[in-house]
């Protein structure tokens, strides 16, 4: 027994020592090297605050068995400095804990610091104390900046450095990131632009923490900065140094969602095509943005007008699900350029050029070559090489690793695709088991008499409160007699607005609201308003939706209202306008349900919530309910349709904006299957339009508890709770479609596949959901087969072959296997 235990000591120390065992990390001009070898990195971008602590481990583990070697994240300033020099890396926002399970999973990882993010987060991630900083201005050669910048760069590397998490020191950081995107927006600054950049690259390489540093989209980026490429494709990408290697830190997998937008999706042939191109073109690094995009919890969505979910069409969706093919297909991918590491990082390339956009590239080393077959055409091509005929699909890369036989077509999905499916909560009959209670928001007799907690002469812009909350009053009062030159029997208060949302009252009455849509930053409020001789009170609640995250100066985009705020008199032909801008305005920040933290589970205020006569369609109103978890594990969402706008609270976290009333655009989707042939932008490949830009809303497991939960929801337009319900998702219908020669694998995602509805081998036509036969099929029916072979199991798989699966009517084409399953 003693020397069992020896041995199994022995063996931890060695694991220990291995664990810490510092790597070097250099790069030449082919790829990142780690400990002298050159190195195929597959990276994809996970972001810790978009998820909670206990998805990561689950998230990191998807990642890996899909391929990838290395996770990349940015690091949030606004999240882990809320106020000036007051840090917070508790929760889901514990960067060391996210790191380490990172090192836990066997993966590297790459830190982009910025600390500018962009990231469609609330102010690119800059905490907005620093925009009221006397002096200040953002990304640009001025002290005041730089020094926040470099108090908590500092900060971050040394807290990296403190917990031993960069390669040299044994820990998973391969590479660190200094700004984002600067390149893209960095004519306006001039010279201080140029001068800041030199300094983020200085402050970067003083550090000394012995890995290389990135900036992406920089062009001029000084050395030893390496410049990287963002984008959809980046084979085109060439590094303005031609010492540093071709590396791709943002390829898109899909993108972002607007309130008032249809949902973007990006196909998994185009995505792999990109990713196929860029390796075909000497690239060695490449990320994924994102890999899983999440959920923007609480207020820190971008924007504006950004929803809160992240999904981005990711290979893992939002709720931590494999978003199949997507996921399968690029695993496949992955498997084989990683069998290829040493023949892409150290063979000799040469190129043959076809014509007509289609080339093949050849990877030749001692030990032999690899070959990438590229048709960036819409059209398919026949080419003869070395003397064997290819066919390669339109818009695809075909990758043979021995240079004779094709391993790997982008344009060829053998993966499963997955329809998830959401299942009424089994837990309790919703949503006739909900029992709501409500009050309403109380607009207090100061604000409605104009007195706030501060004034000034002026309108001021939103950021002015510190981001504190979505809500700030602006109050002011105007004495106006039946004799003003004003004054007539058409009065209309007209008030410019920055773009987010606008309620207006006059001498406590409502008068009515205004919003803009996504990529608009203001519009004209006006409304026809009865005064009354002397004092009349204007009160406006401005509701902001994220604040500005991208582009030149963005930082300076006003929020909340800009002004002018005017009284216009119209009689006849004569208009007479009364400019109340520089009165004296009155401020109050908040709702008063929110100071009296009616969000909180255990609120101490919780009297005077009435039961009887729930209303709906009720402005600025409070409802609260208790609920059961649902039953088992599947990813819970918060079903709000029929609700207006607002926020959601579980348990006391709040699970973000909602804004189920936003319907997406009337036109621009498509009707069937996404063409991935031809250069994809996010217009592209839209669904959903005229529905809700968001329904559903997700809910963590680790926010509830098992027993009684408790939902509160604050209702800023009107709605009716009556409808609210929670639903879990779940795999429903799989499908499969191989080609002969590979292996159709089928999984219900841990679930027993109940039945087999459809299956052919031949030349099936369609796509999951709607499979038909084709024109040939084969001479016996698999179905009988297939069910065999998959029914009552977790997962199946199948060898497409004749000998599998028998002859076929179909003569000398290539076959396919397409199957229909439910779970």
């Amino acid at each position: 027994m003693k020397t069992i235990k020896f041995i199994l000591y022995a063996l931890s120390l060695c694991f220990l020592f291995q664990a810490l065992t510092a790597s070097e990390v250099s790069r030449d001009d082919r790829a990142i090297t780690i400990d002298g070898k050159r190195r195929v990195l597959l990276s994809g971008s996970i972001h810790y605050p978009r998820s909670t602590t206990d998805m990561w481990p689950d998230l990191l583990r998807k990642s890996k068995e899909g391929g990838l070697n290395t996770i990349e994240t940015y690091v949030f300033w606004n999240a882990h400095e809320p106020s000036r020099r007051q840090y917070d890396f508790n929760g889901n926002l514990d960067l060391v804990r996210f790191i380490k399970s990172i090192q836990d999973e066997g993966l590297y990882a790459v830190l982009r610091i910025g600390p500018y993010v962009c990231a469609e987060w609330n102010y690119g991630g800059f905490p907005v104390w620093l925009h009221n900083m006397p002096g200040v201005e953002f990304r640009t050669a001025n002290t005041v900046f730089m020094n926040e910048m470099q108090n908590f760069t500092t900060l971050i590397v040394d807290m990296m450095r403190k917990e031993k998490l960069f390669a040299s020191q044994g820990g998973p950081i391969i590479l660190a990131q200094i700004e984002n995107e600067y390149g893209n927006v960095m004519s306006p600054y001039g010279e201080a632009g140029k001068a800041y950049v030199d300094w983020c690259a200085n402050l970067a390489d003083s550090y000394q923490i012995g890995i290389p540093w990135l900036m992406c989209q920089q062009s001029d980026a000084p050395p030893p900065m390496i410049n990287t490429c963002n984008g959809w494709y980046c084979d085109n990408f060439t590094p303005t140094n031609p010492n540093t290697p071709k590396m791709w830190t943002e390829n898109w997998t899909g993108w972002f969602k607007s309130w008032g937008g249809a949902i973007p999706h990006r196909t998994a042939e185009d995505v792999a095509f990109a990713v196929a191109r860029f390796f075909q073109t000497g690239g060695t690094f490449q990320n994924y943005y994102m890999y899983h995009g999440g959920t923007n919890f609480g207020r820190t969505s971008g924007g504006p007008y950004l929803t809160t979910s992240y999904d981005y069409d990711a290979p893992l969706d939002e709720y931590g699900n494999l978003n199949q093919p997507k996921w399968g297909h690029l695993k496949e991918l992955h498997k084989v350029l990683i069998k290829m590491e040493k023949t892409l990082t150290y063979g000799n390339i040469s190129n043959v050029d076809f014509g007509n956009s289609v080339t093949a590239t050849i990877y030749a080393t001692e030990e032999g070559s690899g070959c990438f077959f590229g048709n960036a055409n819409t059209t398919d091509a026949t080419i003869t090489f070395q003397g064997s005929e290819y066919v390669v699909p339109a818009w695809s890369v075909s990758i043979l690793p021995d240079c004779k036989n094709e391993e790997y077509n982008t344009a060829k999905v053998n993966a499963q695709t997955s329809l998830m499916v959401k299942k009424p909560n089994e837990a309790e009959d919703e949503p006739a088991s909900l029992k709501w209670v409500w009050r309403p928001e109380i607009i207090d007799g100061p604000v409605l008499e104009g007195k706030g907690k501060f004034a000034a002469s002026k309108l001021i812009d939103q950021k002015e409160i510190n981001d504190e909350s979505d809500y700030l009053w602006y109050m002011t009062s105007v004495s106006i007699n039946d004799d003003d030159p004003i004054w007539s029997d058409n009065m209309t208060l007209r008030v410019n607005g920055s773009g987010h949302i606008l309620h207006v009252y006059v001498n406590g009455e409502y008068l009515d609201s205004e919003w803009a849509t996504y990529g608009f930053f203001n519009y004209m409020f006006e409304k026809q308003v009865k005064l009354k001789p002397g004092p009349n009170q204007i009160t406006l609640l401005s509701a902001t939706v994220g604040l500005q995250n991208y582009g030149a100066m963005f930082d300076l985009v006003q929020s909340g209202i800009p002004g002018p705020v005017e009284i216009v008199g119209r009689k006849g032909d004569e208009r007479v306008v009364k400019d109340l801008s520089a009165h004296k305005w009155s401020y109050k920040v908040g709702l008063r349900g929110l100071e009296d933290k009616l969000s909180d589970s255990d609120s101490n205020n919780q009297t005077n919530w009435l039961s009887e006569e729930l209303p709906s369609n009720r402005r600025l109103t409070w409802y609260k309910t208790t609920f059961k978890a649902p039953l088992g594990t599947d990813s819970v969402v918060l079903d709000l349709l029929g609700m207006g706008k607002g926020f959601a609270w579980v348990n006391g976290h709040n699970i973000g904006r909602y804004w189920p009333s936003y319907m997406a655009k009337e036109d621009g989707c498509i009707t069937g299957a996404c063409d991935y042939r031809g250069s994809y932008d996010n217009n592209k490949c839209l669904t959903g339009c005229g529905e809700p830009s968001q329904r559903y809303y997700h809910v963590p497991r680790s926010f509830m508890d098992k027993d009684v939960n408790t939902l509160v929801l604050l209702e800023e337009f009107g709605g009716n709770p009556s409808l609210v319900n929670f639903k879990t998702v779940d795999v429903g219908t799989v499908c499969g479609h191989a080609y002969e020669k590979k292996t159709l694998e089928l999984s219900c995602h841990g679930k027993p596949i109940a039945g087999v509805l459809f299956a052919s081998f031949g030349d099936p036509q369609g796509s999951c959901g709607s499979f038909t036969k084709g024109t040939c099929d084969a001479e016996e029916d698999v179905l009988p087969m297939i069910q065999k072979e998959c029914v009552g199991k977790d997962s199946c798989s199948v060898e497409v072959t004749e000998e599998k699966l028998g002859k076929t009517t179909c003569g000398n084409i290539v076959k396919r296997l397409a199957v229909k399953a439910v779970c």
